[in-house]
């Protein structure tokens, strides 16, 4: 009896036991505290990539009874002098800016110089409308070597590590042409166009922050740098003269990726 008694004992406090285990408060271990990245502060890279571009130089010259033309001949020099080619180019370069994180949302000032490389030219020949089969023929060279941009950003965290941005803002290039005519008589003309241009650009890009003040972009910006012009009347057919008037414009599209350095800034941390 004594030995069915201690067995019942047993059993029941085994039971009670592990219920009271059960009931026990559990406790488990808090997840670790994970940074999140902060986009503020100031920041340094590098960018490469390429620019499809496009140039619109135009000749034209105007009708003088005491000058070297006949009318009919201007319309039809317009038509051959209004020119357009196509260039394109690996381009790269350096960039600085900085960011204000408020929220979600990013606000930042950024510039950049890089290499262009835009590199075009075209000829155009035509009969003169009154005086066939003599010709004449118009020639155009456009260049820019170098494009600075400055410029604003606006931008939405999507994620702690990932930004997408608009930009906008400044383009600045010294554009260079070379313009020619000449005809079947010897009798040229010539003008050069130097001009730093201030024109505007526009764009979207994303950056992916990787870790200890490194982040990756990509990016895509309009560029248009306007209208430039330039007379000449070194016309030379003797005592007769002409005025030329000579144009161009210049438009790209730049895709490019890069790298860049941000230098400190606070980290929040997130549960």
């Amino acid at each position: 009896m004594k030995k069915f008694l201690l067995a019942v004992a047993s059993v029941v406090l085994g039971t009670v036991s592990a219920m009271a285990a059960d009931l026990a408060p559990q406790y488990t271990k808090a997840p670790a505290i994970a940074p999140s990245y902060n986009w503020s502060g100031f920041y340094v890279g590098a960018n490469v990539g390429g620019q499809w571009g496009s140039a619109d130089p135009t000749t034209s010259t105007v009708f003088s009874p005491t000058g070297y033309f006949a009318a009919s001949s201007v319309p039809a020099i317009a038509a051959v002098g209004a020119q357009k080619f196509n260039s394109s180019s690996v381009t790269g370069g350096l960039t600085a800016g900085y960011n204000w994180q408020v929220n979600q949302a990013v606000f930042g000032l950024e510039g950049d110089i890089n290499y262009f490389g835009f590199k075009g030219g075209a000829t155009g020949s035509a009969v003169y409308p009154c005086c066939a089969p003599f010709s004449f023929a118009v020639s155009s060279q456009v260049s820019a070597d170098w494009l600075a941009t400055i410029r604003g950003r606006i931008g939405f965290v999507a994620t702690p590590n990932w930004l997408i941005y608009a930009t906008g803002g400044a383009a600045i290039a010294e554009v260079r042409s070379n313009f020619k005519f000449t005809d079947i008589f010897s009798v040229t003309e010539s003008a050069a166009i130097r001009d730093t241009r201030v024109g505007w650009t526009a764009g979207v890009g994303s950056e992916h922050a990787i870790g200890g003040g490194w982040s990756l972009k990509a990016e895509y910006l309009y560029v248009d740098l306007g209208r430039s012009t330039a007379t000449s009347t070194n016309l030379t057919a003797g005592a007769l003269q002409n005025v030329f008037t000579h144009s161009v414009d210049l438009k790209s599209n730049i895709v490019r990726v890069g790298v860049n350095y941000k230098f400190g800034g606070p980290v929040v941390a997130r549960y």
